[in-house]
């Protein structure tokens, strides 16, 4: 990673509520085009985590960087994907998925040649008139996923996405948000707090503390793609991981 150019720097982050200190002098470097991902222990603030990223809260202490300015959702090209689907009952596929790219306000013609190329992407093209209503939970977890690509965000955070998905549907999933995120070269902070998603996913993984929280460690994950969860390079990664975070 040491010659891709940092995207997102975190310095001494600490976020409390009143007298609960949640987030304790969090720093890390996130470089362009990294696929990273986050665990920790159930609720240790993970999407406290996010949401400070986003500037959704203020911080009490630290700074958070992009490009090297203070982050700044109106300048700064962030996408968000909830763990909620968040679809627009009223809108068609192809309209959820354009829906960003009217926001910025593009012109027509190239809203309507980014979005035929997502939805061809994610396999939503035959569905792209369809309402969310129609839809079964892969497609709509897609049509989300397809609107975020959509407006080629410098920064992508998923807050687990696929939590309450099975597992076939989920490792679909997967496979698909890896082939967008090698095709476009999109930089992907992902919050799971699946351990095994977390070594399937990864160029980089976070093991949070429990609150206040903290990094425990940051582990390189250059296990070979395609993964395969059996093998026995990949059952050590994830013992690790599992380790860092079950010991305290």
């Amino acid at each position: 990673m040491e010659n891709k150019d940092i995207i997102l720097h975190v310095d001494h982050m600490t976020k409390c509520f009143g007298d609960l200190k949640v987030l304790n002098d969090v720093s890390f470097d996130v470089h362009k085009g990294e696929f990273l991902c986050i665990v920790g222990p159930t609720g240790c603030g993970k999407t406290t985590f996010l949401n400070c990223i986003t500037g959704l809260y203020d911080l009490t202490d630290g700074q958070i960087l992009v490009h090297g300015e203070p982050v700044n959702t109106k300048k700064h090209n962030i996408a968000y994907i909830f763990q909620e689907y968040s679809t627009m009952s009223w809108l068609t596929v192809e309209e959820n998925v354009a829906f960003g790219l009217k926001m910025k306000k593009m012109p027509k013609d190239v809203i309507k040649k980014e979005v035929a190329e997502v939805l061809e992407m994610v396999g939503l093209t035959k569905y792209k008139d369809y309402y969310p209503v129609e839809l079964s939970t892969s497609m709509l977890q897609r049509v989300v996923i397809a609107r975020a690509f959509a407006v080629k965000p410098d920064i992508l955070l998923m807050d687990e996405p696929y939590g309450q998905l099975d597992v076939e549907l989920r490792f679909r999933l997967e496979d698909e948000l890896i082939k967008l995120w090698k095709r476009l070269g999109t930089t992907v902070i992902f919050i799971t707090h699946n351990i095994e998603e977390a070594v399937y996913l990864s160029e980089n993984i976070l093991v949070l503390t429990n609150k206040p929280t903290s990094i425990k460690e940051r582990l390189k994950n250059d296990l070979p793609r395609p993964r395969n969860v059996v093998e026995p390079s990949f059952i050590d990664m994830r013992n690790k991981v599992t380790e860092l975070i079950k010991w305290w």
